[in-house]
């Protein structure tokens, strides 16, 4: 651990919050020369306050270990680079692009692999005049549904939320070159990848 790149960073982020370093002190309850001996590079905050300082901060605990930020810049802002996330506790749905952490419920999620569909979830998709028609054969019971489709293309992501109960079909707007995901509540995320994938129909 590099301690002046450390304090450079707690710096840096602190004024990127607007703060001084006697309001960040006083969320931490410490004294304001601590967060100076910090971002000065004479010492390093006690473990059991980086997770508050995190949060204050805006960033995570590893990141303040690091003492570094990692802009992630060929990633950033691809779509083809997106993860999704969904929170186990109340099915909060959240995507992004590049390298950073989610937590949702006190909790931090790990990012959802995608994997071909092989549980039998037929998936048909049909064109409409200029929207593709999604169904999914599949049951919608509270124990045991698709919880969204979203469709991906090189820069944009539209996604449907479904619910118990309801049909397990979606509208898009044809955007070729695009790939679908669907997340089934029980066995997780699966991808449809129109390029290699999609036989349509014309109708109208």
């Amino acid at each position: 651990m590099n301690l002046c790149n450390n304090g450079k960073l707690l710096c840096d982020l602190r004024k990127s919050k607007g703060m001084t370093q006697k309001q960040v002190a006083e969320k931490l309850g410490v004294l304001p020369k601590t967060v100076s001996k910090w971002e000065t590079g004479h010492g390093f905050p006690d473990t059991s306050l980086l997770a508050d300082l995190a949060k204050i901060l805006g960033v995570s605990i590893d990141t303040l270990l690091s003492g570094a930020l990692s802009p992630n810049a060929e990633e950033v802002g691809n779509f083809r680079k997106i993860r999704f996330y969904v929170c186990p506790h109340c099915g909060s749905i959240m995507h992004g692009m590049g390298e950073f952490h989610i937590t949702c419920c006190g909790k931090q999620l790990a990012p959802l692999k995608a994997s071909e569909d092989n549980t039998g979830h037929k998936i048909s998709v049909e064109r409409i005049e200029n929207d593709f028609y999604i169904t999914i054969d599949h049951e919608m019971s509270k124990e045991h549904y698709i919880s969204f489709v979203s469709y991906v293309s090189c820069d944009r992501v539209l996604t449907v939320k479904l619910y118990p109960e309801q049909d397990s079909s979606a509208r898009f707007p044809v955007l070729y070159g695009g790939k679908l995901y669907y997340y089934c509540s029980r066995h997780g995320l699966f991808e449809y990848d129109e390029r290699k994938k999609f036989h349509v129909m014309s109708r109208g």
